[in-house]
């Protein structure tokens, strides 16, 4: 891990960018920690860092005020790495299927968001190594929001995450569905009810389909961008609770 800048926020937060092994990433920490802290990775949309920075910022200066470190990394394909042709391809038949007011099919699911999965959490394993060898960070871990699905498979095959918010959104492929069962960590879910992008139903039957024994699932009306300011509180006090 190469840490190329260092700012401290207007609220004392201590910003830093990184690159690991060419991927991007930003990593926040308290302003006056005086031990090892826990660390929630927070996941971003497949947008680009630059581009949704404003949330992740805001999200990470929150989680500082309650102790814990955050870090974030750009997703394949996402911001200035290389783009993905298959994917570029997926999404825009996609879009094609969208525009012309046909359902977008498990097909098309699969293509964009299953290969994504399998090269993003690797490489969010790898930060976590990265991120707990320092000295500042001790764990234990938490993940939030992102990619449904890759959220999903990290509480499947990472241990050393303990809790995960995951906001029910995106495409979901079926073989996620399988990989939810073998979910056990507790779970924070969010649901806009009214998300225009994404299918209510699949998200109820994920949400089933987890096998936590403790899961809740805080559903509101509105769209994608509509989130009560109240469930970041609530948020907090799942991580609260499991994280320290």
């Amino acid at each position: 891990m190469h840490f190329t800048s260092e700012r401290r926020l207007d609220d004392g937060v201590v910003e830093r960018e990184f690159t690991l092994d060419g991927i991007p990433g930003i990593l926040w920490t308290p302003a006056a920690a005086s031990a090892p802290v826990p660390l929630i990775l927070l996941g971003p949309p497949p947008l680009g860092l630059r581009r949704v920075y404003p949330r992740l910022v805001a999200r990470a200066r929150h989680a500082a005020t309650d102790g814990f470190a955050t870090a974030t990394i750009e997703l394949p394909g996402s911001g200035d790495r290389p783009r993905r042709p298959a994917a570029e391809q997926a999404r825009a038949r996609m879009r094609r299927a969208v525009d012309a007011g046909e359902p977008v099919t498990d097909e098309i699911i699969d293509a964009l968001i299953l290969p994504l999965v399998d090269e993003a959490v690797p490489e969010w394993q790898s930060c976590l190594d990265a991120l707990l060898a320092l000295p500042e960070i001790g764990g234990p871990v938490g993940y939030s929001g992102g990619v449904v699905s890759i959220g999903v498979r990290l509480a499947v095959v990472e241990p050393r995450i303990v809790a995960a918010g995951l906001f029910a959104g995106s495409l979901v492929p079926r073989a996620m569905f399988e990989e939810a069962r073998r979910v056990t960590i507790p779970l924070h879910v969010l649901l806009q009810w009214d998300d225009e992008g994404n299918d209510r139903q699949a998200a109820l039957d994920l949400f089933d389909a987890f096998g936590s024994e403790e899961k809740s699932l805080h559903a509101n009306m509105g769209g994608h961008t509509g989130v009560p300011q109240y469930e970041g509180e609530a948020a907090a006090r799942f991580f609260a609770r499991h994280l320290k």
